[in-house]
């Protein structure tokens, strides 16, 4: 079986500041290794930890005009309903690549049609220890001022819920 990680460093808020309490999306430098390829860039971490918790269970199939894995930014997000999921909207600028479901394993497969394949026991704890870098540096930031209107309240609550669901109590 093949090799995935990926890491973030280089924290900041879109204003490039380490904190900021109204900017809900978090920015880094992200390098993932998939197999012997390295894909480098400096993407929206939030939006890229969820999309990585969502492979978990779901294919992600690369798209011209879906979020990528590594985006640029996530303008906004779109809850469902009941505030469980969320999609999130940005440019068309990011690193994609495709996570495929096989058996006990995930096929990625890049934008140039290089594939790796990754056993599930060892993509989901780099997936998790992923996310769970991201939750901690929201966390040693102050709190977060939720956005006066119901659609940007909603999503990013539908953000988390989402998160905490597919993240679960597994740490």
């Amino acid at each position: 079986m093949g090799t995935f990680t990926i890491d973030a460093t280089d924290f900041e808020w879109i204003d490039g500041t380490k904190d900021d309490p109204e900017d809900l999306c978090l920015h880094g430098l992200t390098v993932a290794r998939i197999g012997e390829r390295t894909l480098e860039f400096a993407s929206t971490v939030s939006a890229t930890a969820l999309y990585l918790l969502k492979t978990i269970t779901e294919d992600h199939i690369m798209n011209e005009y879906g979020i990528q894995m590594m985006p640029c930014c996530g303008h906004f997000m779109i809850p469902d309903n009941d505030l469980q999921n969320v999609e999130i909207e940005g440019c068309c600028y990011g690193v994609d690549w495709s996570v495929i479901h096989e058996g006990d394993a995930v096929k990625i497969i890049l934008e140039d049609g290089y594939e790796e394949t990754v056993a599930l026991e060892d993509y989901i704890p780099e997936v998790y220890r992923f996310a769970d870098k991201i939750e901690a540096f929201y966390l040693s930031c102050t709190p977060k001022i939720l956005p006066e209107d119901e659609f940007g309240r909603d999503g990013y609550i539908a953000f988390w819920n989402e998160w905490h669901r597919r993240r679960g109590n597994a740490r």
